[in-house]
């Protein structure tokens, strides 16, 4: 980007995008703080000065830009959001486009912005559409942040594709592992949310991949599934949440009913269409149409070895039920939702469904409710100190790769209700965050304590696939 005019001569043009099922109010201060810093590090910043909530507002905020001339498109990520509008949004502009979320303290309390996820989905689809970005991830009042703001609209602090390496290892856990799963079938139940392309599929592909099938099911037939459970398929399931969580009593006893027939249902689903995975379209409509959430059967799931992606994502099903295979072990599809170099650790996180085995033994699980959408079943606890490994088949860039990483899960407080743990990975926070943005990568990741990175690394071999080291 040489040749450029100084940042302070260029003129930026924002988009503060958010979703109002966070932290309105709290989102509001960090847009205020952010706001502040840039005006602080003396940087020309025109456009929408509050959040945008939707697809409506964002868009009359981008023709609002159109007659600014501006010379760098900066989009805020103040909570999660879908891709959708930042895809847009780049390409209406042929100008530098940046990308800055904020971080969150870890309290243990609600997720209340979720930002770093938002700008992992935008930058894999940007990723997708080979288009160049730059990332900032870092609170707005941290020492430092204004410099890293000039850094970042200087086009110092682009995303770099990764490399990824060829496959080597010959571990017989993971040729074993590459063979049990080739012809595997997967259940996809609903089509993933608009403005993931995270969750996207190629039949094609997949199948060429190991010979797994996909076959695609109406959500409508889960919650037809679930509203024929009997009276003592309930009891079963209803004994069984009870033989691990505490708390059941507490929450809605009709929502809870509502939850609980879901696994029964995914069960029979199973049983017909004889799946090894499922990648079922979790929300909006199991809280809006069915009024009941399905993150208590997938925990349910996952520890019966039956891994169950949410947000329909197909590619996160099979990497679960490949790490599942090699650990031999239950699996869990997590996100990252916060990086933080200054630790050296990240969160990884999702509203409550990791398999029960994987809790802390000094903090016993809990029934809860799911935190933007209030009802339950979820479980709540800490992940467990040790050792774990992080894999998926990633489609980023365009690509099939395996990503590879590990870690070992901290004993720490709960970052985030739901289920949450702290991690140091074996790369250091700043440079993997650097090369999720570079190689452009999916938001999630499937998890499995231990350390299994050589036989994924042999798995990958028997698929033809190169390897991408966390």
């Amino acid at each position: 980007m040489s040749g450029k005019a100084s940042v302070a001569e260029r003129r930026i043009g924002i988009l503060p995008l958010a979703r109002a099922t966070f932290d309105v109010a709290f989102a509001e201060q960090k847009l205020a703080a952010m706001l502040a810093a840039l005006d602080a590090a003396g940087l020309q910043v025109t456009g929408t000065r509050h959040l945008l909530f939707d697809a409506d507002a964002t868009r009359i905020a981008i023709e609002g830009l159109r007659g600014q001339e501006i010379t760098d498109l900066l989009v805020l990520q103040v909570t999660f959001t879908d891709a959708a509008m930042v895809v847009e949004a780049a390409n209406a502009f042929d100008v530098p486009l940046a990308l800055w979320s904020v971080p969150e303290p870890r309290l243990g309390g609600r997720l209340r912005l979720n930002a770093f996820c938002g700008l992992n989905l935008a930058a894999h689809a940007l990723g997708l559409a080979g288009r160049e970005f730059g990332y900032l991830h870092a609170a707005p009042d941290a020492a430092g942040t204004e410099a890293a703001l000039v850094e970042l609209l200087s086009g110092r602090r682009v995303s770099r594709d990764v490399e990824p390496r060829s496959a080597t290892s010959d571990d017989p856990r993971g040729v074993a592992a590459a063979e049990a799963i080739r012809g595997a079938r997967i259940a996809r139940v609903g089509h993933y949310p608009d403005g993931f392309p995270t969750c996207a599929y190629d039949a094609g592909r997949i199948g060429e991949l190991a010979g797994v099938r996909v076959d695609e099911l109406d959500l409508g037939e889960l919650f037809a599934r679930a509203g024929s459970v009997d009276a003592a398929q309930l009891a079963d399931v209803r004994g069984a949440a009870e033989n691990v969580l505490t708390g059941l009593d507490a929450v809605d006893q009709q929502q809870l009913e509502r939850s609980l027939r879901l696994k029964p249902a995914i069960e029979a689903l199973r049983r017909e269409g004889n799946y090894d995975a499922f990648a079922i379209r979790c929300w909006p409509e199991t809280f809006t149409e069915y009024g009941g959430a399905v993150c208590g059967p997938v925990s349910m799931m996952g520890e019966a070895r039956v891994p169950c992606a949410c947000e329909a994502d197909v590619y996160g099903a099979l990497s679960a039920l490949l790490l599942q295979k090699v650990a031999d072990a239950p699996a869990f599809l997590t996100d990252l939702v916060d990086i933080d170099p200054r630790d050296d650790t990240g969160v990884v996180w999702h509203c409550g469904q990791a398999p029960v085995s994987m809790a802390d033994p000094e903090a016993p699980p809990q029934a809860t409710i799911h935190t933007n959408r209030r009802l339950p079943l979820l479980f709540e606890f800490p992940l467990k100190p040790g050792r774990v490994t992080f894999f998926r088949i990633s489609q980023a860039r365009g690509r099939t790769v395996a990503v590879i990483g590990g870690g070992e899960m901290l004993k720490r407080p709960m970052a985030f209700t739901g289920t949450s743990g702290v991690v140091r990975f074996d790369t250091p926070a700043r440079d993997l965050l650097d090369r999720i943005m570079g190689a452009a990568l999916e938001h999630h990741l499937a998890l499995a304590y231990g350390d299994h990175r050589d036989a994924l690394g042999a798995a990958a071999k028997c698929f033809g696939i190169p390897v991408l080291d966390l």
